[in-house]
């Protein structure tokens, strides 16, 4: 049960196209949303669509294979964790972002 505390399952298709970033060690990482879409009907029977968007990041192997196969529309089936992190601007102000940290990835589609 342990593996089920902190994992993130989603479908969707991709926002941009990834953003590499090539570290000093030559790691890779690679930034790219995820949309995920649902349906239902509201309270007068019209159908209704909600657009979550997602922050992804995939490192190492994972980001070279971002890097090569994916591309803005592409539909993939992302397994992960969530990871927050808090930053501070130049202005003084603290941000706080919530990403998904891609394990797994699997293409589907065309």
């Amino acid at each position: 049960m342990n593996s089920l505390r902190n994992k993130v399952q989603l479908i969707g298709n991709l926002g941009n196209d990834p953003e590499i970033i090539t570290m000093e060690n030559g790691n890779k990482l690679a930034k790219f949303s995820v949309a995920t879409n649902e349906s239902y009907k509201n309270g007068d029977g019209e159908k209704v669509t909600d657009t979550q968007w997602h922050n992804v990041v995939a490192w190492g192997k994972m980001a070279e294979i971002a890097e090569s196969y994916l591309v803005k529309g592409k539909e993939v089936i992302i397994e992960g964790k969530l990871m927050s992190r808090a930053y501070e601007t130049k202005e003084g102000e603290k941000r706080y972002v919530t990403e998904i940290k891609c394990n797994e990835l699997l293409m589907i589609g065309k």
